[in-house]
């Protein structure tokens, strides 16, 4: 009998430890799904954006199968997800959107910033200041484009495989917003 007690609550143990990740205390599922009726999307790394000593927030990207260079995941069909749990006590509107901006415009070229560049302005006004424990969720909808959701509410939709891109490379690009939190994102396990 003991035995067996112990046998169930080992598989209980192992069952929690292997549904979530656990980030700066910020437990992150293994699995999600955009919508009920879709393919789950798998963690493919998780980490801590920091800025100089602050920890800003958790970050999460899902995607359907687990890659490890920017190339891959920029280029990877279907669905995605980058999860931002926010950490620090607020990180106002305008450090997001000097944030975005900085990003996109250190990591892409002339002509495709200026391609994406019109989203990136109606992207950039569907943003508030966030607060500790907020959730900002960046989702890729191929037939729909990126979805801005916080806390679970929509905000707004972006179009285009393209701005996604763009946005992924803000995280994943040759200029980073964070190279720790880069290395931890492409850790594809």
């Amino acid at each position: 009998m003991r035995l067996a007690i112990g046998l169930l609550l080992m598989g209980l143990v192992f069952n929690q430890a292997t549904s979530a990740r656990e980030v700066a205390g910020v437990e992150l599922a293994e699995t999600v799904r955009l919508s009920p009726d879709s393919s789950p999307l798998v963690l493919n790394g998780a980490g801590i954006r920091k800025k100089f000593f602050v920890k800003v927030y958790v970050a999460g990207l899902y995607l359907p199968s687990q890659q490890t260079s920017t190339e891959a995941i920029v280029n990877l069909p279907g669905p995605k997800r980058v999860r931002m749990h926010f950490l620090y006590k607020e990180v106002e509107r305008e450090k997001l959107v000097n944030g975005w901006q900085e990003g996109f415009e250190k990591n892409l070229d002339s002509d495709s910033f200026k391609q994406v560049s019109p989203r990136l302005a109606q992207f950039n006004q569907l943003f508030r200041s966030m607060h500790r424990d907020e959730v900002i969720d960046l989702d890729f909808h191929p037939e729909e484009g990126t979805r801005v959701l916080f806390n679970g509410e929509l905000q707004g939709t972006i179009a285009g495989a393209d701005f996604y891109a763009a946005l992924l490379k803000v995280w994943l690009g040759d200029s980073p917003a964070d190279t720790k939190l880069k290395k931890a994102l492409l850790a594809g396990q």
